[in-house]
């Protein structure tokens, strides 16, 4: 298991201005990780391309992989010419993965206020064809590309399978958030060994869970049938993480795990004492 941070759990240090993207390195090769995840929230390398250059060395100098570009993207457009301008968009994207160095790529593919079976079965071609064409485009660099489960859409463990089938190539896979199961209301321990053989990744973050009828007031958001969550630092959680950890490791898993942090506790606590939990709990199970 290779142990990393998302560039994500740093993300009110990014959007205050209190770090930049070179500094949250410095942070995750500070506290053990040995890979970091490069998510652009706050930063854009699109617009901002002498970053990537300056990611990757601050990387070679902290001596630390760079595991993982994770990006925005929704195919559920309202017309042809936007779909197709998406998917160029999301190609191009791929070829700032390329220039990372990185292997793996993730980009989300729908957002919907429909989040239905119907209308997911009604897309799921569309959206499969979307995502082929850009897994093809991948392979050159011998990238593989993924979906999360998460968005709603996309986030039922059936779903992401659904998909990854329909695509049907060998380097389109999932970065499998263990967490975000419960945004669409399924028990991460019955939901992630469904998933893990189709897994290039593992996110691994926590939540604290509250039922539909009790409103714990701010900083609390809905599932898709109304349970209130909100991000933890890991292992503090309501999830049980050590069961969950165990099936990851004993799956024979021993890619890239990448702590996310998004619970309003302080981001650089929750970062390192998420950190810190995760090797202790893989350690014990």
């Amino acid at each position: 298991m290779k142990l990393g941070l998302s560039t994500y759990s740093l993300h009110g240090q990014l959007s205050s201005g209190a770090m930049n993207v070179v500094d949250v390195i410095d942070f995750a090769a500070d506290h053990g990780a040995v890979h970091v995840e490069i998510v652009p929230l706050s930063y854009n390398l699109t617009e901002q391309p002498e970053l990537i250059e300056h990611i990757v060395q601050r990387a070679k100098e902290r001596d630390i992989e760079i595991s993982n570009y994770a990006i925005g993207a929704n195919f559920l457009t309202d017309s042809d010419e936007a779909y197709e301008k998406e998917i160029q968009r999301v190609m191009d994207e791929v070829n700032i993965a390329h220039q990372l160095g990185v292997k793996l790529m993730r980009h989300d593919v729908a957002s919907s206020t429909d989040v239905s079976i119907q209308h997911f079965n009604q897309q799921l071609d569309r959206l499969a064809s979307a995502c082929r064409r850009i897994a093809d485009h991948a392979q050159q660099y011998g990238i593989t590309t993924s979906v999360e489960n998460h968005g709603f859409f996309i986030q039922q463990a059936d779903r992401v399978q659904a998909l990854i089938q329909a695509v049907d190539r060998p380097n389109y896979k999932t970065t499998l958030d263990i967490g975000n199961f419960l945004c669409a209301d399924e028990n991460p321990i019955a939901a992630v060994p469904q998933n893990l053989p189709y897994a290039s990744m593992v996110h691994v973050k926590d939540f604290y869970i509250r039922p539909a009828y009790r409103h714990p007031g701010e900083g609390w958001f809905t599932s898709t049938a109304g349970q209130y969550l909100r991000g933890a630092i890991i292992g503090q959680g309501d999830i049980d993480m050590w069961e969950v950890l165990r099936i990851v490791k004993q799956s024979g898993y021993n890619g890239y795990v990448s702590v996310e942090f998004e619970g309003l506790e302080n981001d650089l606590l929750g970062a390192r004492i998420g950190l810190e939990n995760v090797q202790r709990i893989w350690d014990e199970v």
